[in-house]
């Protein structure tokens, strides 16, 4: 992402995964406030943690004092292993939960992804919740809802979505949030990568962060 990003490899369950991480600017922060991973969109598709959507989510929660990693899923990249449709992607997403927990223990937790990546985050939050565990806040983007079977998220949870996006309808989203009650701010004219509208995703999770504790 940076000149700054550190780039490391971790064991999945299918194999070494390629993984990278930010951290917030140490003139600004004395140290990290929060540990959030971003996951990116679909592997079969030209997914990549370098997605554009992906990297501004990384972007931004660095700006917030978040030391931040990303992970290529299984066959993509130099991570080893085959798609496995958000299973195996969830079990990997959990071992790098594990190694950055290890590295920063104690920190609050955000999960974050785009498109695909939403599923997985969604679905590691529920196993953290069964395990008892919590996380400070999750915040998706063009969230999967009509392409998998979408878990219900926590109340506090960020959704951004575009307006004119074709490939998860906006309509989607709205019948998996109804019964959960949960807002999703829609940004006019953007479609599923958010071209020419990457700003507005920072803006509004920047702006909405220090209410996260509502």
């Amino acid at each position: 992402m940076n000149a700054k990003t550190e780039y490391f490899f971790i064991a999945g369950t299918a194999g070494q995964l390629e993984c990278a991480l930010d951290l917030p600017d140490p003139d600004v922060f004395a140290a990290p406030l929060g540990l959030a991973l971003v996951a990116h969109p679909h592997p079969l598709y030209g997914g990549t943690m370098d997605n554009k959507v992906t990297q501004t989510l990384a972007r931004t929660f660095v700006s917030l004092g978040y030391a931040t990693a990303r992970m290529n899923f299984r066959g993509v990249g130099k991570s080893e292993g085959v798609h496995d449709a958000g299973l195996g992607e969830t079990d990997d997403m959990a071992h790098l939960l594990n190694f950055m927990q290890h590295k920063y223990p104690g920190l609050p937790l955000v999960l974050s992804g785009f498109s695909f990546g939403t599923f997985v985050q969604s679905c590691l939050q529920q196993r953290l919740k069964v395990e008892g565990k919590t996380v400070e806040r999750m915040v998706l983007v063009g969230a999967a809802a009509g392409k998998w079977a979408m878990p219900e998220i926590p109340a506090n949870s960020i959704l951004i979505h575009g307006e004119l996006d074709d490939t998860i309808p906006l309509q989607a989203v709205f019948d998996w949030l109804r019964p959960q009650d949960i807002a999703v701010i829609v940004i006019p004219g953007a479609d599923h990568f958010f071209h020419r509208r990457l700003h507005h995703v920072k803006t509004i999770v920047v702006n909405l962060w220090d209410k996260s504790a509502l």
